[in-house]
Parts: C-alpha cells; structure tokens; sequence
C-alpha cells in the first residue's frame, strides 16, 4: 500500500517550508531604518524565489493624506489616529489576502509603537494560522538619527518637494510625538517571536525564533546595518577569450582589456560624491583576468579574492563558443534559452546553483561599507539583481557591458544607479536567445562575441 504524501509546498530554492507564512512586523520609531530594513528583507527573500511582499502602512495613509504635517501624528489628533488606524486595517487586510493567495512571508512596514497595536497584529495572524516575527530596530545614536532625517526622510514621499530644512524641522516634530507613546518589546512580551536590533547591530536580542523559515530571515537581518554605503561592480577588462567569442576559461586581458585596468583608478574615483575621497575594499574572482583589472588601483586599497565570485561554470562547456555548443549538444542550447536561470550546463552551473554560492557574499556585503567588486558576466547579473530587485527570470538575460563602472546606493526606497563609461572600446558580450554569431548588440550598438 502506497503511503500518501503530505501536502507541502516548495518555494523553488531548496527550503522546504511546508505550510509556513510568517508575518515580519517592524516596530520602531520613525528615522530607525525600518523601511530599509523592510525592502532589504524583501529583496533579499525574492533573490532566493521566496514570495515575499510589503505592506507599508504610510502608502495606505498617503491615499487619503499624502502630505500629513507633524500634528497628524499627535496621539491627542482623533481625525488623525482615526485615518492612521484605517491605514492600518488596510494594510492587515491586503497582507492576509496575500497569505490566502499563496504568499510565503509579508513584511509589515510600521512604527507599530504600542504594546496594544502589536497584540492585535498578532491576534488577526493568529486566526489566520500566520507566524508573527516581530523586528524591532532601537536607536539614540543622534548623528546616526540625524543622517537618517536628512539623507532618507526628505525625499520620503510624504515631502515630495518641500524645502529640505522644513521637511527635516516637521520630521523630527513627528518622531516627537511617537515618542510620547512609543513602548519598546519588553518582558511583558516574552511570548512573541522577536528580534531585536540596537544600535545599527551592536546588540541583538533574540526571542523565541520557531522554525527555520524564521531563522533563516533573523540571521540575514543580524547582518544588515542602516548607515551609508555604495557598491561598485564592474566587469574584468576584455579578456582574449572576449574577443574570440569563447565562454568560461581563465584567459588573459586583451589589449583593450589592458587599456580599461590602467583607467580603471580615475574612473573609480570620478564616482565619488562628496565626501567618498577614501579607501575602498575591493573584490575579485580568482581568476586571472578580474585581478589583473583590479592591479593599478591604488595599493592601501585591500583587495581580496572570493572563489565564489568565479565565473558561472560553464562544464563541459568551458572554452567553446556557442555556435560549438549548438552543433554539439543542440538539445542543451535549446533548453537554455528556454530557462537560462534554471538551465545547468553538462558538469557545470545553473545561475540558480551562482545565487546560491552568492549568498555568503550577499552577507558580508551588507556587514560592510564601500566595496567595489571587479568580476564577471554572470555573477554581477545575479549581485545587480539583488540590489535594484529585478525578475530572478530576467535576470540572466541583463545587459552587463564591459569597460563599465556601475555605483549602487542602497536606500530606503529602492537603489540608486549610476553608470560610468571607460571609453575604451571592446566587444559586447550581451546575445539574444537562439543567437550564436557576433551580431549588432541592439543596446550598445558594437560588435557582440558571446555570454554564459
């Protein structure tokens, strides 16, 4: 007799969740980083192919009072705590539709500063079979505070085009009147699962962590900080294997290759806002072409070389072009351009498998400050996904030119991008599916050898 199978659900990275849903409610008062940490959690859960979403309490309020002034948010303010309260509801209500639909975790972006408001969060997740983990973020750091209010707070859409200086006087009105009924979780709470985060990470506290679901986002949280930082990516130069058309192996820069590592310094440099004139941390692969792009930069820069951050491996691929690998495994080039994230090349990589061995990278980027990253094709797709939250889908199929420098500045509402161009030329390395000859690259408009 066939046993029957429990019904369980995958969320398509290997994490067996079964029928786990876990509501991840903020709590803390306004300039704590909690949208930040809102939208990284988010991005970092949807990068694994976890269905992730949030809700954020102040978009609902925006309906109905997009420009709220500091009074709005008085306790003593009845219209105001009433709208605020409907918010809300608003917000709870989408969320557990969304659990009813199949989602995996929400991320519930609020102060949710009283005892009372989180005892009700938890009750209607209660009802529904939805786990709670509430995160605290505290703060009295005030230069990190102040940061906070002017860097993020005043081009929240609450101040869409107001003066800096009011917007940031109004904002620190606000947090005043949070402050009058602002309850931290305490030992009167002891039966939530919580974390809680002080001081940017310079202590946690963790209570009653219940799963592995759980675990997993708690860990990744532990590692987050709020403060300033940007990344740089960029490819190695061209490398000869570049200019033939070949993918994978560990061949030599170019010329041209060469031409773009001795720029590389000033264009590092010519992406430097105010204030950034320091030091980087710079990352490579271990494989030759990335440390030779990264040689001239200036020597107190620390350099370390990630294995991890190796070119996807391209197996019984390595070293041929793709017009080989059409004529000598057809079935395998078809299949690739049907699913290129899922796609594993005979011996070698999918870019789900890159994702995976990514994700200790992932980490320590967010314990750090300034990186700039110098690597490949296929792994800087996978690290820009993560950071501008693009379609895991898509992403193999992203447009990473060579002789490029790309900053990302992490904020709370999404990435800043820039883009700073060599002006050395070299080949594209961007293909479009069923493509194996150089082509016009519709978007750099050169010469295009071939990707992995």
């Amino acid at each position: 007799m066939e046993l029957a199978r429990p019904n369980r659900k995958t969320n398509g990275a290997g994490i067996q969740v079964e029928d786990t849903q876990i509501c991840v409610v903020m709590v803390g008062l306004p300039a704590r980083g909690k949208s930040l940490i809102a939208q990284k959690a988010q991005r970092y859960l949807k990068w694994l192919s976890i269905d992730a979403q949030v809700f954020n309490v102040g978009n609902y309020r925006r309906k109905d009072n997009a420009h709220p002034p500091a009074d709005f948010f008085d306790v003593n303010n009845l219209e105001g705590e009433r709208m605020r309260r409907a918010a809300a509801e608003a917000a709870v209500t989408d969320m557990l539709k969304f659990f009813k639909q199949g989602g995996i975790i929400a991320i519930l972006d609020a102060t949710n500063s009283t005892k009372a408001r989180r005892r009700w969060i938890k009750e209607r997740c209660d009802k529904e079979g939805v786990e709670t983990l509430f995160v605290e973020s505290k703060c009295d750091d005030e230069e990190l505070i102040m940061s906070n209010i002017l860097e993020v707070k005043t081009s929240s859409p609450d101040y869409v085009g107001q003066d800096p200086e009011k917007a940031a006087q109004d904002f620190r009105n606000r947090i005043r009147n949070y402050e009058k009924v602002y309850e931290t979780i305490d030992k009167d709470e002891n039966d939530l699962t919580y974390l809680k985060i002080m001081n940017v990470g310079k202590q946690v506290i963790i209570n009653a962590i219940q799963d592995y679901l759980q675990s997993r986002v708690v860990y990744y949280l532990m590692n987050l900080h709020i403060k300033q930082r940007s990344i740089w990516l960029s490819r190695h130069g061209e490398s000869e294997w570049n200019v033939y058309g070949k993918i994978g192996g560990d061949a030599d820069l170019s010329p041209r290759g060469e031409a773009y590592a001795l720029k590389l310094p000033e264009l590092v440099k010519q992406s430097f806002g105010p204030g950034e004139d320091h030091p980087l941390t710079v990352w490579t692969s271990t494989l030759k072409r990335t440390i030779a792009t990264a040689r001239h930069l200036p020597q107190e820069w620390n350099q370390l070389q990630w294995k991890a951050l190796d070119e996807l491996d391209s197996g019984v691929c390595d070293n041929m072009t793709y017009a080989e690998i059409k004529e000598l495994y057809p079935e395998d080039f078809e299949a690739r351009d049907q699913d290129k994230y899922n796609y594993r090349y005979r011996g070698g990589e999918s870019y789900r498998d890159v994702v995976i061995r990514l994700e200790p990278i992932i980490m320590e980027l967010e314990r750090s400050e300034n990186i700039l990253i110098v690597t490949h094709q296929a792994i800087l797709r996978c690290i820009y996904a993560y950071f501008m939250k693009e379609d895991q889908e898509k992403s193999p199929w992203l447009n990473v030119p060579l002789h490029t420098l790309i900053k990302l500045t992490p904020r709370a509402y999404g990435t800043d991008k820039e883009v700073f161009k060599a002006g050395v030329e070299a080949v594209s390395t961007w293909r479009g599916k069923g493509s194996v000859a150089k082509h016009e690259d519709p978007v750099e408009g050169v010469t295009t050898s071939l990707d992995v």
